[in-house]
């Protein structure tokens, strides 16, 4: 049974002594995940069962967008473990988000994508926000407009301008989820941002851009040229 302990390894070889010696960079996922575990189960150690669940669960997005309960219901994880992971992946958002406040302006939808892919990819219902610009496309705020089915018939055009005003922004950019994983725009999509631009138009708000978020993926509707935005 002494096979299956980390602790029985050589110690040059052990994630926790590696990662000392040669930075977290050097460990793989797995390895890092194990190192919160600390333990494994019985004729599994650490490392056999983060691999175990990077597999079961899709990698690090699937652990994100896992129910807490699959996760703790999970062999050899329980309450303890389930938790330690959640509040990984949670810091680790948490931390992009931070580095993002030091970061001035938008400049293209793959920023947009490093800012908010992350979290909202693994949101199990769909929600709709935008972001908030001003004039040299600083970040103001991230707002949730709605959260549930999105499309043009549910979606008030005014609710998607009523924090841009508030704030003064002078640019926006309709971001949303499709819990599918598959970000391709649906006819209602393209429909709610030829609105959005109508509406922004008049209001003197720049609409520059609407991003579906997927499993790991993003489309930008200025990309796809289906809308004509605001320059």
């Amino acid at each position: 049974m002494s096979a299956y302990r980390i602790r029985d390894w050589e110690a040059a070889e052990r994630p926790r002594e590696r990662l000392a010696r040669l930075g977290a960079h050097s460990l793989s996922t797995a390895e890092l995940l194990a190192i919160l575990l600390r333990t494994g189960t019985p004729g599994e150690h650490a490392v056999a069962l983060a691999r175990r669940l990077l597999h079961d669960f899709g990698g690090l997005p699937g652990l994100h967008r896992a129910p807490f309960d699959a996760l703790r219901r999970t062999k050899g994880i329980g309450l303890a473990k389930a938790a330690q992971i959640k509040a990984a992946l949670e810091l680790a958002q948490r931390l992009r988000l931070a580095e993002w406040q030091t970061r001035p302006t938008i400049s293209s939808p793959q920023d947009v994508a490093e800012m908010l892919l992350t979290e909202m990819a693994a949101l199990e219902q769909e929600h709709l926000r935008v972001v908030l610009l001003n004039t040299r496309n600083h970040v103001l705020q991230v707002v949730e407009v709605v959260r549930g089915s999105v499309n043009s018939a549910q979606v008030r055009i005014a609710e998607l301008f009523r924090a841009a005003v508030q704030q003064n922004a002078t640019g926006l950019i309709l971001v949303h989820n499709h819990p599918s994983g598959d970000p391709t725009p649906s006819p209602d999509d393209i429909a709610l941002t030829r609105q959005a631009v109508q509406a922004g138009a008049l209001l003197d708000i720049r609409v520059l851009d609407h991003i579906v978020f997927g499993a790991g993926r993003y489309v930008s509707l200025r990309e796809m040229g289906v809308v004509h935005f605001a320059d």
